[in-house]
């Protein structure tokens, strides 16, 4: 018979809102905690090297495999970027209302692998069939964009629900769990990078000297192999504990809310709108009033977010075909492909995320006495401004590479290579990399922190939505801007000849966006109330 002091332990051991693979309650002694966490942050390794072996070079395949122009590819990756990165908010309403995310995660894995085979396929064919002067046949562009568009269905519900579950690993009501799980989305963000720099500097030589179809069929089995890590750590996780109820289902008790104060025609003023109920109908309680109002507070910050992360959807695409233009070579016998600049992303992220550990947090907290260092919306902040400087950046570099494609009279021979080092560009990647550190990063913690416990992969998918659909206005500003710029017979700032055309004066155009972008965000900033007391 175990003795007061035993059962008082025994408690403390206990997670709560958690519980292990049998269904019962979590023990903190055998259960997440880093353990757990370091297998999902492997898993979500292995699936970040499929996915960037995918995209990374894909403007590449879709203009010399497939024949499509520049500004059309720069617009299907966005648009495909987009959509991998919008689909998780509906990925995420499935894990949190009715899959949980570990079934959600099995499921959208299979769906990733069967996307990866099946453009492993279409890339087999298209090196069968085609030749200089034939391009691909429309079934095989439909077998393409069919699989591809499989690959982002897949995203949809591994992206939100992989983080969420690594974050779930660790006890917000625990405190040295608490300060570990801020530290699990820079890490993670970390490992994530090193995954990235490989799958960049492996897959784009590959796709590059080898073909495409390895390009491809690589990244597949990187997927089986997370599928497989995924499933051996089942025994080692803590499941957030789901309640079936419906009044205590997170959509159910915010929805009553938003559908009271639209019937009683209180929506601006969600206190007065269903507090007092009406006759029959049980009102609904402050905690789901302030949970509703916390989710119409996120709105202005998801808006501002996805603007000043237009300028990241260029690092992929526009910055990608500069590179070809221009002198590759780090050795003398040495030439790179230009998407392997990609990796420079990722170098900067796994250096500049120690350094924001051990070096700026201890700063900031020695200077504004908070445990956080400096709030996470802060943060964001501070990579805005990192996006503006960075598009300032570019400009000036293409800006010069014009300059000396004209001093050279190389301005109609886009074949020929621009005297011009590609080391200029590498300042403006390893400046996206601490953007990343600080706005992406900064926007999942809060997101996923802000948002009620139960719908947490929702706050997730909130910050990659962000993402998504800034791809999705990026493409579109393109468009717009490739048809303004041309219709009067003159050159098109996206030319196919890009001697003749002016990426500068786009990149100027997004800076001075991610500036209002930042000004109404500090705005709005300022009369944020966070939901949680210790984080203010």
């Amino acid at each position: 018979m175990s003795t007061p002091e035993e059962e008082v332990g025994l408690l403390e051991d206990l997670v709560n809102d958690s519980v292990d693979h049998r269904g019962n309650p979590a023990v903190r002694s055998s259960t997440g905690g880093w353990r757990s966490a370091s297998l999902i942050i492997g898993v979500e390794v292995a699936e970040r090297f499929a996915y960037v072996g995918i995209a990374c070079n894909m403007i590449t395949y879709l203009t010399e495999q497939l024949g499509q122009s520049t500004a059309n590819a720069a617009v299907n990756v966005n648009t495909w970027i987009g959509t991998a990165s919008t689909l998780p908010i509906i990925g995420a309403f499935l894990a949190d209302a009715y899959l949980g995310r570990y079934r959600t995660i099995l499921g959208s894995s299979l769906i990733y692998i069967l996307g990866i085979g099946l453009l492993t396929l279409s890339a087999s064919l298209t090196l069968m069939g085609s030749s200089e002067n034939r391009k691909p046949s429309f079934l095989m562009n439909v077998l393409f964009f069919c699989s591809l568009y499989l690959v982002a269905i897949a995203q949809g519900g591994h992206k939100p629900c992989v983080q969420a579950f690594g974050a779930d690993q660790f006890d917000s009501d625990h405190p040295k769990e608490r300060l570990a799980r801020g530290s699990f989305f820079n890490w993670w963000f970390l490992f994530l990078s090193g995954g990235i720099a490989i799958s960049i500097l492996v897959m784009v030589y590959i796709q590059s000297n080898v073909n495409w179809a390895f390009g491809f069929g690589i990244p597949c089995l990187f997927m089986v192999m997370a599928l497989a890590i995924f499933f051996l750590g089942r025994k080692t996780y803590r499941y957030p504990k789901r309640n079936h109820e419906k009044t205590n289902n997170g959509f159910v008790r915010i929805g009553r809310v938003f559908f009271g104060a639209i019937k009683n025609r209180k929506l601006m003023n969600l206190n007065k709108a269903v507090l007092l109920g009406e006759e029959g109908v049980e009102p609904c309680s402050d905690v789901d009033v302030e949970d509703a109002k916390g989710l119409v507070r996120l709105i202005p910050i998801w808006i501002t977010s996805m603007v000043s992360m237009i300028p990241y959807a260029q690092y992929s695409t526009l910055f990608t075909k500069q590179g070809v233009t221009v002198d590759r070579r780090i050795l003398p016998d040495l030439e790179i492909p230009p998407a392997t600049l990609l990796s420079f992303v990722s170098i900067s992220v796994l250096i500049s995320v120690p350094i924001y550990e051990h070096v700026f947090l201890p700063i900031a907290r020695k200077i504004t006495k908070k445990p956080n260092g400096i709030t996470m919306l802060q943060r964001i902040g501070a990579g805005m401004v990192l996006t503006c400087v960075n598009m300032v950046l570019a400009a000036l570099v293409e800006a010069k590479r014009l300059r000396i494609a004209e001093e050279h009279g190389l301005i109609d021979k886009p074949n020929v290579t621009i005297p011009m080092s590609i080391w200029w560009f590498v300042p403006q990647y390893m400046l996206v990399g601490m953007i990343e550190v600080f706005d992406l990063v900064g926007a999942q913690e809060f997101f996923y922190d802000q948002v009620p416990t139960e719908l947490r992969s929702i706050g997730l998918a909130f910050s990659l939505s962000a993402l998504g659909l800034s791809n999705f206005f990026s493409g579109l500003l393109i468009i717009v801007v490739d048809w303004a710029t041309e219709r009067d017979g003159g050159h098109s700032w996206f030319n196919n000849n890009l001697n003749r055309a002016h990426i500068d004066y786009f990149y100027w155009l997004l800076a001075a966006s991610t500036a209002i972008a930042f000004f109404v965000f500090v705005f709005i900033s300022r009369s944020y109330v966070y939901r949680r007391v210790d984080q203010v």
